[in-house]
């Protein structure tokens, strides 16, 4: 799995002209399922996204988490995380896990890091068109691939 985390003051997807989530301080992730990618993956991201210690304490420093914060996320499926582009101009997304795989593992990451935050988290829908509207704080943003942990 892949995931951009963006440490947000405020996020919203919309579909079809009709906001599906918003929030306001916390953490806005784009999730990339890749074909390799297992429930393994899942227990591992959610666990360090949720304690990911990237919001700033009373000295300006960054040691809170998500958790200790009590913020707030949106999931957003994205596929073209996984882009190859080493050939030609056109990306390939043929690591991409297709629907069938990556719909449960993206729906059991929503439900894991629900459960890991303790609280109901935002969504989009999967293979919908998004539009989503944040406000980057920092601007703080990380990759995480479960495959190269880093």
């Amino acid at each position: 799995m892949r995931a951009v985390i963006q440490r947000v003051t405020k996020a919203s997807v919309t579909i079809n002209g009709s906001i599906n989530a918003e929030i306001n301080q916390g953490l806005l992730i784009l999730l990339g399922v890749g074909v390799n990618d297992t429930t393994e993956d899942i227990t591992w991201l959610s666990n360090k996204i949720a304690n990911l210690r990237i919001f700033s304490d009373e000295d300006g420093n960054m040691n809170l988490s998500l958790k200790a914060i009590n913020g707030n996320a949106i999931v957003v499926s994205q596929f073209t995380l996984f882009a190859s582009t080493k050939k030609g101009n056109r990306p390939s997304f043929l690591n991409s896990a297709k629907p069938e795989q990556a719909i449960p593992l993206y729906e059991a990451f929503v439900k894991q890091l629900e459960t890991d935050l303790g609280k109901p988290i935002g969504t989009g829908i999967f293979g919908a068109d998004m539009k989503v509207e944040l406000l980057n704080d920092g601007p703080v943003t990380i990759t995480i691939d479960t495959k190269h942990k880093e």
